[in-house]
């Protein structure tokens, strides 16, 4: 018998403040990657609004576009073209000219540890942490005024992922940029996010710094001693790597 559909994302508020990297964990299927395709402007909510720096991003999606990039788990290139080529066609599409990109584009390669000669190779000859470096780097060369990156380090080696993680730090420290980050890493969560949100079952149950999220499960023990997934854990009743029913979007 096929049963009902329920929301994906039900009744989610929260904002996220100027230049704060901000943090939605959940579990898989929890929400979070619908989530970012809403303010993303890839999909449309059935009710309540989406507001980029002001804008509406139902109503005006093409304004709200232009402050936004998004990197995603598993991001779409064009995998016969370069790198270099890959960069050039979406930094034209935000309006960057040749020239621009051929000068920025070496160093924000440099930054994520990519090296340049190889810009002119296939992506299909990258391996899957330079792809996703790529994305990233993709992304920042635009300069984004907000940063959508929906669980960017998935499937790295260590390595790799502190040098994205400290990349990421530091576009936003040294461009003022927004970032709204979505993650199952609760060691990631702590690194980089100021204020976390956790969401399950498609609500927000909870929000606030690291510090603050502990406070609330404390009851007397030192804060020191408990973990952001024993947090997690508490206040969802769920576990990070829980596989929730499979929900459709109404």
């Amino acid at each position: 018998m096929r049963t009902r559909p329920r929301p994906v994302v039900d009744g989610v508020s929260f904002e996220v403040r100027r230049g704060e990297i901000y943090g939605v964990i959940g579990a898989n299927g929890s929400g979070k990657s619908t989530l970012v395709r809403m303010v993303s402007t890839l999909l449309l909510p059935d009710a309540g609004d989406v507001r980029i720096f002001g804008l509406d991003a139902v109503r005006k999606p093409g304004k709200v576009r232009g402050y936004i990039n998004r990197v995603s788990a598993d991001p779409s290139f064009f995998k016969n073209m370069s790198t270099y080529e890959n960069l050039l066609f979406f930094s034209r599409i935000y309006g960057m000219s040749r020239g621009d990109v051929v000068e920025a584009a070496p160093q924000v390669l440099g930054r994520m540890g990519l090296d340049w000669s190889k810009a002119n190779e296939p992506m299909s000859n990258l391996s899957r942490g330079q792809q996703q470096k790529v994305a990233i780097a993709r992304s920042v060369l635009t300069s984004p005024v907000l940063m959508l990156l929906d669980e960017p380090t998935t499937g790295l080696d260590p390595r790799s992922k502190r040098e994205v993680q400290s990349f990421i730090r530091e576009v936003q420290r040294g461009h003022d940029t927004t970032v709204l980050l979505t993650t199952h890493d609760m060691e990631e969560a702590e690194t980089l996010c100021d204020r976390i949100g956790f969401l399950a079952h498609g609500k927000v149950v909870a929000e606030g710094t690291p510090f603050e999220l502990r406070q609330l499960v404390a009851q007397g023990r030192p804060l020191a001693e408990i973990t952001m997934e024993t947090v997690f854990m508490e206040l969802t009743g769920q576990s990070i790597e829980e596989d929730e029913a499979l929900v459709e979007v109404r």
